[in-house]
């Protein structure tokens, strides 16, 4: 009898439960669809991020060129898309009144439909050349040095980086954040100087000390620091503030000091390599085939402002368990909406993924109307996400929309999966966590491109306008 009353039961429940499933994958309705949803970016800024009518998988053939996705093909799993948070980025945020800085914030960083979901972020480690004053966490009087790091203090950030991103924490808890230096403290190098100059030796221990003791002032204020590199651009010694950091000082500075320094103090922090252009690879694989660095090592940082794209796919080919990380690429106030959004989705967005990079970042969030702040040498030039003026008008940039199209619809977790380039159609396709598939696809020709995407046997035809991007999701 009980059996009988266990079976009626479940079959009593049956319908409740396909009800519950049903309605419990409402937001991925269209995953297991027959329709893709899919979002466009015109050059001529007609369209922008903005979703178009579904479009209809079907069994019918053509004889257009043909983007296939192939689910089988499993790469690299993605830590996420963003921006680097200056301090000018965080000034210029915190200017806005409550009730715009919150909606914006919620704009930027939750997964909220009409939201872009920036999952990562990079910070400096005292100032950038984005602050509008140089500093370090352990300035001191010309002459003097602090070998115990007792004067160490996280300074002007306590004023703006650091109360915004506990703002963006309340939002989304486990975005990752990557912080590097442009300078170390002025004392510890060889000029005297924040603007070029070398680490001298003497100062490798303390200098280790010093990164042991920002991401310990950081997580006592609840921000974890996922990841850092040692130094911003270590090849470019003409900003300000910068450094001069060959590889082979890098490398010992990582082996014998600042990877023992991390696992004394059991700090997980990823350390990542080089940061800077693509068109030096070798000074990545110097330091990966350094046996004392190596092994505290977890990847390699990359810009794009020289070199190819694909000089991240030759340090993975030589580490392939290293990962790859492409982490600054700025969009300029001289140039035009149509250039960057074509470069930069087709080079930082869709090149690094093809070519093993775990996130895609573009240079600073925000900047005010004139492209400030800045430090006195700085970038002048820099062209952020937002643009936000004194009247707290909020202007969207080219790069909220060249990050939008991937990170609005790529969360952590997501695995990039194989798609074909098709003639002009530069394109990269992903596996989300939820199950659906992405696929982000720039025209990089001179005329409308007719065009299929084939899934599973089916597929749709689509067109695209000359240097447009559509991100489509199914």
């Amino acid at each position: 009898m009980k059996n009988i009353n266990k079976k009626l039961q479940i079959l009593f429940l049956l319908p409740l439960i396909a009800v519950q499933i049903k309605c419990g994958t409402s937001k991925n309705a269209v995953a297991t669809s027959n329709k893709a949803e899919s979002w466009i970016t015109t050059t001529d800024e007609s369209l922008k991020l903005q979703k178009q009518n579904d479009l209809v998988f079907n069994a019918e053939t053509n004889s257009n060129q043909t983007i296939e996705v192939n689910p089988s093909e499993k790469f690299q799993i993605i830590e996420g898309f963003g921006f680097s948070l200056t301090g000018g980025s965080a000034q210029a945020i915190l200017k806005l009144d409550k009730a715009k800085k919150e909606a914006l914030l919620q704009e930027l960083f939750s997964r909220k439909d009409d939201a872009i979901g920036l999952s990562y972020l990079r910070i400096s480690i005292g100032a950038s050349d984005l602050n509008e004053k140089v500093f370090s966490y352990d300035d001191l009087p010309e002459g003097e040095t602090d070998l115990k790091l007792e004067k160490f203090d996280l300074g002007p950030d306590l004023n703006d980086v650091v109360p915004l991103l506990k703002e963006i924490l309340a939002i989304n808890p486990k975005i990752k954040i990557m912080g590097s230096p442009w300078s170390p403290p002025v004392w510890m190098k060889d000029n005297g100087s924040s603007k070029g100059g070398s680490l001298q030796p003497k100062y490798y221990q303390v200098y280790a000390e010093y990164f042991v003791k920002y991401i310990q002032a950081m997580k006592s204020h609840g921000i974890v620091i996922d990841a850092i590199t040692p130094q911003n651009e270590p090849l470019h010694p003409g900003n300000n503030p910068s450094l001069l950091m060959l590889a082979e000082q890098q490398a010992d500075f990582i082996g014998n000091h600042l990877g023992p320094a991390f696992a004394k103090a059991k700090i997980k922090t990823k350390i990542v390599i080089y940061d800077h252009n693509c068109n030096k690879p070798e000074y990545p694989l110097t330091i990966l085939k350094d046996p004392k660095a190596n092994p505290f090592v977890a990847g390699s940082a990359f810009h794009l402002y020289e070199g190819d794209i694909s000089a991240l796919s030759t340090v993975h080919d030589a580490f392939p368990n290293k990962d790859l990380y492409f982490t600054e690429q700025y969009t300029g106030s001289k140039s035009s909406f149509e250039s960057d959004l074509k470069w930069s989705v087709k080079n930082v967005v869709i090149g690094s993924m093809r070519n093993w990079s775990v996130n895609a970042l573009s240079w600073g969030l925000a900047n005010d109307e004139y492209y400030k702040p800045f430090t006195p040498g700085g970038c002048s030039t820099c062209k952020g996400a937002l643009m936000i003026d004194q009247a707290q008008n909020i202007k969207r940039e080219v790069g909220y929309y060249i990050i939008g199209h991937a990170s609005k619809f790529v969360p952590e977790g997501s695995v990039r999966i194989g798609s074909n380039i098709s003639g002009n159609l530069y394109n990269v396709a992903f596996k989300t966590p939820s199950g659906q598939t992405v696929l982000i696809v720039e025209n990089d020709g001179t005329t409308t491109e007719t065009f299929n995407i084939k899934y599973n046997q089916k597929q749709f035809s689509t067109t695209l306008n000359a240097g447009a991007v559509a991100t489509y999701v199914w």
